[in-house]
């Protein structure tokens, strides 16, 4: 790849939460990363002023912008087509969002952008565990979950842009299925994010008499990340929970695998660093749920990028290439 004139991209990772976005050179190689909180800025203009100053900062350490070819976004419901965020179930901005257009007048740069979860594919398929694969899907958990679907070497995008929104599948049919933050009931993201493990604990709680540490923290605080601590500490009620998110996930993945039939399903977010905790139950349902044909057949593996290194290098990817067919903002 020659990038001589210019040998700098940069990637953004927006999540509901927050916000992580570094410069990458050819080689893809993060060379330095930064964040900030997503939901501090109620008012997109306000973030976008935010974002742009901060990446404007590290910007400035590698030469100025006359060294950056553009900008890669992974976004929720971002739109590689139009360059918009579309109805984002998870940000505090609603509508229809010109993303690309907003970020890249204030760069100065061409900006890209694509779902966060395409994103964190590009990025797998490139440099993490799906190299050298042409068929997998990248399952994000973090605030929602998000994926990501690559066949024959080449992300999923369907005519408008938005294919691959497994999280918005449902695994819950009828009015007993969970409120989904895009308005239905019964989504796969209401019940294997981890905000769906918080709720889980919550439910779990409140209608078992069984002794668990979790009683002693605020029921309506407790993260996935305090699950975790409880089952590491032997918690059975903890273990409870996590098999429960992981039969639920483990029952989708099975209706995706018979869907494109990938050679790995790769799991990506906070969620996966519970371990086995979760990662068991989750090939047990799956095995259980497939066709005979693929059974023990599938790989299940998380992601070998660390923290969001996956969504910023597939971003990032987005910008080096910027006289391609699909558009870019300028």
């Amino acid at each position: 790849m020659e990038t001589i004139e210019k040998p700098y991209v940069l990637g953004i990772d927006m999540g509901g939460t927050g916000t992580k976005f570094g410069i990458v050179d050819a080689r893809g190689n993060v060379l330095k990363s930064s964040s900030l909180p997503t939901q501090d800025y109620p008012d997109i203009n306000d973030y976008c002023d935010a974002l742009c100053a901060a990446m404007l900062k590290i910007v400035d350490e590698f030469g100025g912008i006359k060294n950056i070819r553009g900008v890669g976004g992974g976004t929720p419901n971002g739109n590689y087509y139009t360059g918009c965020i579309e109805h984002a179930a998870n940000l505090p901005w609603k509508g229809i969002v010109p993303f690309a257009k907003m970020i890249s007048d204030r760069m100065g740069v061409p900006c890209r952008i694509t779902n966060d979860a395409n994103a964190a594919a590009m990025g797998e398929m490139t440099y993490g565990a799906a190299r050298g694969m042409k068929n997998f899907i990248e399952i994000t958990l973090g605030t929602g979950v998000g994926s990501g679907i690559v066949i024959d070497g080449k992300v999923v995008y369907g005519h408008d842009g938005f294919a691959g929104e497994l999280g918005h599948t449902k695994i819950v049919h009828g009015p007993e299925g969970r409120q989904c933050g895009c308005g239905r009931r019964g989504c796969i993201e209401a019940y294997a994010s981890a905000t769906g493990v918080a709720r889980s604990a919550k439910e779990i709680i409140e209608n078992s008499s069984k002794e668990t540490v979790l009683r002693k923290l605020d029921i309506d605080k407790i993260t996935s990340y305090d699950v975790f601590k409880a089952a590491e500490a032997g918690d059975e009620v903890a273990k409870e929970i996590f098999d429960f998110t992981g039969s639920m996930l483990g029952q989708k993945l099975a209706d995706f695998v018979a869907f494109s039939a990938p050679e790995a399903i790769i799991l990506f977010g906070g969620l996966t660093k519970s371990g086995h905790w979760i990662m068991d139950p989750i090939v047990k349902a799956l095995n259980e749920n497939v066709m005979s044909i693929w059974v023990n057949k599938v790989k299940v593996l998380t992601s070998t990028l660390k923290d969001s290194d996956a969504a910023i290098l597939g971003a990032s990817s987005l910008a080096w290439d910027i006289e391609a067919q699909a558009p870019m903002s300028r």
